[in-house]
């Protein structure tokens, strides 16, 4: 399925992988993107797992992550990340990072010119790419990219709920999908709900709160990367075919959709995005697609592609080698892979827990040469 990679330099790298979580309701994709990368064929790297709570559990799986790391939260901000960052390149040579969190996009995308000095590669959007795909400002990227999508409007006042039936607040009409500005959204049919939604919403992730319209339909993903020159890169298309409560795939299918894929293409060009993405669609009964969110990073459902024969993270490694759109190791991929979700118990080792609490690593730490930090 996948040209083998063992001659590559880029197939000898050291990686670091964010968002190692497993909530069985919202898991980060980065324990997915890690098993990508250990599974492909030729990869003799070793990929490290940068976490945020002691009970991640990409931490503790050493077939994907020979080691890994806690990092302090997104809002501790640049300087806080790079102090830590600093702090495990005196003891581990890392070539690249992959983020895979949105919050910890703005934190990543500052750093990105100190950490390309130490020889740290990644493959991220501007922070202007970044805010264009922002949940508020889709209506205005869809209209220029020929995309529909549907109305959404920030709020900080549940008392909308009350009146937004009503012509001089827009009309909108039950039911309503209430969103954060990063994660979690929740489809409401009546001003209590909607409002106990908000206060959770606003509680978690502070404010404004999104409102969207809701769109009834069939659920449709793409995942791709994008260089930075408007093209759209090793596209993997995936009808989703069971949800967890937040509407997270549990099992979905891998498809070929001309129309998803030239939804894709069109807003791949509009925002000639840089890193990988994506896109996650709704179809109407009349068929039309309707663009709901687009996510910076690779979604969790990534392993699919190493599944279809297009691995993304792979491909993600050989761009930052400067290998050629053209040249990347992407064969064709195969509709009807089918990806089915499980929970899975991991052993963990007293010592390994303690180790990470109180230290923020893991035992399993690398020989490897030290990396040398340039100011």
């Amino acid at each position: 399925m996948i040209a083998r990679i063992g001659a590559s330099p880029w197939s000898q790298w050291n990686l670091a992988v964010t968002g190692i979580n497993a909530s069985p309701e919202n898991p980060g994709p980065g324990c997915a993107v890690a098993r990508c990368l250990s599974e492909a064929s030729g990869f003799r790297g070793r990929v490290l797992g940068l976490g945020y709570e002691t009970l991640d559990a990409g931490l503790y799986q050493p077939d994907d992550c020979a080691g890994g790391y806690l990092l302090p939260y997104p809002a501790s901000g640049s300087q806080a990340l790079l102090e830590r960052l600093d702090d495990i390149l005196s003891c581990e040579r890392i070539d690249a990072i992959i983020p895979s969190l949105d919050a910890e996009l703005p934190n990543f995308i500052d750093l990105e010119p100190t950490l390309a000095r130490r020889g740290v590669r990644m493959l991220l959007p501007s922070r202007a790419q970044l805010r264009r795909r922002d949940k508020d400002r889709l209506p205005a990227l869809c209209a220029q990219a020929g995309v529909a999508t549907p109305r959404v409007r920030p709020i900080s006042d549940l008392r909308f709920f009350e009146r937004c039936t009503k012509p001089e607040e827009g009309g909108w009409t039950w039911p309503l999908v209430v969103k954060g500005v990063f994660y979690d959204a929740f489809v409401v049919h009546d001003p209590e709900e909607a409002a106990e939604r908000f206060r959770q919403i606003a509680d978690a992730w502070g404010y404004p709160v999104l409102v969207q319209e809701h769109v009834a339909g069939e659920e449709v993903n793409l995942t791709a990367l994008g260089d930075g020159s408007g093209a759209l890169i090793g596209p993997v298309m995936m009808r989703k075919q069971a949800v967890t409560d937040k509407g997270k795939a549990w099992a979905g299918v891998a498809i070929d959709d001309s129309d998803l894929l030239a939804a894709g293409e069109r807003l791949m060009r509009t925002l000639a995005w840089r890193g990988p993405l994506e896109l996650e669609l709704l179809r109407d009964a009349a068929g039309t697609l309707h663009l709901i969110e687009i996510n910076p990073r690779f979604p969790a459902w990534v392993y699919l592609s190493h599944g279809v024969g297009r691995n993304l993270p792979v491909a993600l490694l050989a761009l930052l080698h400067g290998t050629a759109a053209a040249n990347l190791p992407l064969a064709e991929p195969r509709p009807g892979v089918t990806f089915i979700r499980h929970a899975r118990d991991l052993i963990v080792e007293m010592d390994d827990l303690v180790s990470v609490t109180m230290t923020g690593a893991t035992r399993r730490q690398s020989a490897e040469p030290r990396h040398r930090l340039i100011a």
